[in-house]
């Protein structure tokens, strides 16, 4: 199994803008197209609720509040519990899915995208859980630098964050230079 696929539908659902059915639709990859056939109106509730409570997780982790991470996840994996089994169409394809097939979308698309999360949680620390730095921005990521030092979560937000900060820095310089100037005009 890829936990790291699974934690990152964890930052999918909760990066995504959930206002409608195709919405939610994007968040299914092609190899789980019939999710995209069978999301109903109540995965989307479900979906909402969820993508809420997750949000709060990487808030945790992003400000060190470890156990209240952990306390959440547990919480949620109790609501989706994992169910493993093997799925596929031949030998050659075999593979591990996280919920019986009989389960809702949002049960299936959840229990993998929490356990995904709660595994990253427990091989990396919640500190990995983030929340980009640009206050535009408030998407979550997870860190993957090799020091812990990532702070947004993208190269676009980094870069809008970073050109905003050097223009605040210029507009300060030339308002000190115009306080220096004005007070030797009146000296």
């Amino acid at each position: 199994m890829n936990f790291d696929a699974y934690a990152r539908t964890g930052v999918d659902l909760v990066n995504a803008r959930l206002e409608d059915l195709d919405a939610v639709r994007v968040l299914f990859p092609d190899e789980n197209a019939w999710m995209r056939d069978e999301v109903t109106e109540r995965d989307l509730t479900v979906l909402r609720r969820t993508q809420r409570r997750l949000r709060e997780v990487f808030g945790y982790g992003a400000s060190g509040r470890d156990a209240e991470a952990v306390a959440e996840l547990n919480a949620l994996l109790a609501a989706y519990p994992v169910q493993p089994r093997i799925s596929g169409h031949d030998s050659s394809d075999w593979h591990m899915h996280v919920t019986g097939r009989g389960a809702s979308v949002s049960a299936e698309y959840l229990a993998g995208a929490v356990w995904g999360l709660s595994v990253w949680l427990c091989e990396y620390g919640s500190a990995r859980f983030g929340v980009c730095a640009d206050d535009r921005c408030g998407n979550v990521y997870l860190d993957t630098s090799s020091n812990c030092c990532r702070r947004f979560c993208s190269e676009r937000c980094a870069t809008r964050s970073h050109v905003a900060a050097h223009r605040a820095r210029k507009r300060a310089a030339i308002g000190e230079q115009v306080t220096v100037g004005a007070a030797a005009d009146d000296a």
